[in-house]
């Protein structure tokens, strides 16, 4: 949860949305955001051995899930319009990435 926290805590502030000069200098709050969760365990594939991804390292699904609820209602606390996808099921989901730049946010470094 605390690792949670600090993660919401960066994301919820980070001025990462034009302002009207075309420079990021909005945060979330300051342009009305909406926020979608989506849990993607893959995305903690180990792929340096074989060929095969590996998920050995990734959370117990119970207490993954847990985490994805409890960020949730992090994310509900300060937006009002959070969509979010289903924890464990396969989904598809459509996206327009919308800027110059893709941010990998990793808690051991914030």
């Amino acid at each position: 949860r605390a690792e949670a926290d600090k993660l919401w805590g960066k994301l919820r502030g980070l001025r990462i949305n034009e302002d009207e000069n075309g420079k990021t200098n909005l945060a979330l709050a300051d342009v009305d955001g909406e926020v979608l969760v989506v849990s993607q365990f893959t995305l903690f594939a180990d792929c340096r051995h074989g060929r095969r991804p590996s998920f050995t390292d990734a959370g117990a699904p119970d207490v993954a899930n847990e985490l994805y609820e409890y960020f949730l209602t992090l994310v509900r606390e300060d937006v009002e319009h959070v969509a979010h996808g289903i924890f464990g099921a396969d989904m598809k989901v459509d996206l327009v990435n919308d800027g110059p730049f893709t941010i990998v946010l990793d808690t051991d470094s914030l």
